[in-house]
């Protein structure tokens, strides 16, 4: 969190917003409604300040009542701001796509929305139609077994020239852990690997569920498990048996897998099962994991009080880049694994490391684009949708709204 910047509040609250000056009654119809929409945030920053540079060339500073996040905007167009209001996310990302507002940081603005997301209520989530729309196109995205196909296939198997161009050599593509403050991301994501083998540490046989490229797969069989890794990516598969080739990968769904395991990995993948099909995800570990065996999950989740209006429509991920997937309810993931008999213990947070993660992976991104490194069909538009998409997530792991967490569930007896 960065300190409040010292403007003079109190002169502010008094201060009229802009004065318009349209050119024509459209241009005065979206800068109506934007200035409502720039009164309700401005009510709705219970902690931290925004100020925007709204398209008349006039600045105000919305918030600052308490310490927060302190962001700053650009509105180019009195339409980017209507956006945000009828569309949430998917209109935040729209607005920017089309140029209509800007930030010199917008891991910073992403942030201090969702700190205050819960203050904010409706303010920036998508309403009537919007919603409506954003809630059907998610649906037909459900993850039926041929849906999970396609839609792992349009997020995972984007290519592993793509993926390698900017995640560590063992393309790990989850939350790194940062054992030191100048731990580089290798180091950090080996780190991770250790944590979750450290979980079912002694398991003779492991399955792993959503396996990416293997590493974790490789460091549970060097430790002398017999490792099973079963995935629906063609591309993840294809490089990992190259690289692995002593490992039983298959291109499996979890709702197939018959057998008993000493042991359950799985990190990450849980976000790609959707709401619909958790308790069937939840099944899957009671029927497969031995008595006395041991699951280590990694998973992101949602802050409870936002998970309501989440699941209640389609974000911006879920519409752009990750069609089918769902953020977790740890509350409602706890009853299910306890319905199961599965004990949830040992469990560890750690939402700064993601954000962590985040960082260096759209730094290395840059990078990769300034060199060339990405391949020719992913154009000038696709690389500016991830570079939204890396900061979007960055400044929910900063804003609070998410965290990444490690969970041990022990099924006794």
């Amino acid at each position: 969190m960065t300190a409040l910047r010292s403007d003079d509040r109190s002169a502010q609250n008094n201060a009229a917003l802009p004065a318009l000056h349209p050119v024509n009654p459209l241009t005065r119809l979206w800068a109506g409604l934007a200035r409502k929409v720039a009164q309700r945030l401005d009510r709705g920053l219970a902690a931290g300040s925004l100020r925007v540079t709204f398209p008349d060339g006039t600045s105000r500073l919305l918030g600052g009542r308490a310490p927060g996040v302190y962001a700053e905007g650009t509105l180019h167009s009195w339409r980017g701001l209507v956006r945000v209001a009828t569309g949430g996310s998917i209109g935040l990302y729209q607005g920017w796509e089309a140029g209509e507002w800007t930030s010199e940081d917008p891991v910073q603005l992403f942030s201090l929305f969702v700190a205050n997301a819960d203050a904010m209520g409706n303010t920036i989530r998508a309403q009537g139609p919007w919603r409506w729309a954003a809630r059907a196109v998610h649906w037909l995205h459900r993850n039926t077994r041929a849906g999970s196909r396609r839609n792992i296939h349009a997020h995972y198997d984007l290519g592993n020239e793509f993926y390698a161009a900017w995640l560590d050599p063992a393309l790990v593509y989850s939350s790194a852990r940062f054992g030191a403050a100048e731990q580089d991301l290798a180091a950090a994501q080996q780190d991770k690997l250790g944590t979750i083998a450290e979980r079912i540490k002694g398991a003779p046989t492991v399955l792993e569920i959503g396996c990416g490229w293997g590493a974790l797969a490789a460091r549970l069989a060097a430790d002398g498990a017999q490792v099973t890794a079963i995935s629906l990516s063609d591309e993840q598969l294809a490089l990992a048996r190259n690289r692995y080739p002593g490992i039983d990968f298959r291109k499996q769904d979890y709702r197939d897998v018959a057998g008993q395991y000493d042991a359950i990995a799985s990190v990450e993948m849980v976000e790609a099962v959707g709401r619909e099909y958790w308790p069937t995800f939840f099944d899957c570990i009671a029927r497969n994991l031995a008595p006395g065996g041991r699951a280590a999950l990694q998973y992101i989740a949602i802050r409870e009080s936002l998970f309501p209006a989440y699941a209640g429509s389609a974000d911006f991920i879920q519409a752009y880049v990750f069609p089918g997937g769902m953020l977790v309810s740890e509350a409602e993931f706890r009853r299910l694994a306890a319905q199961r008999g599965l004990a949830w213990t040992d469990q560890s947070d750690f939402a700064l490391d993601y954000a962590e993660t985040l960082r260096i992976w759209r730094e290395k991104f840059d990078a990769a684009i300034a060199a060339g490194n990405l391949p020719a069909k992913f154009d000038a538009r696709f690389q500016r949708l991830w570079r939204f998409y890396l900061m979007y997530c960055e400044g929910g792991f900063r804003g609070g709204g998410i965290t990444v967490a490690q969970v041990t569930l022990r099924k006794d007896g």
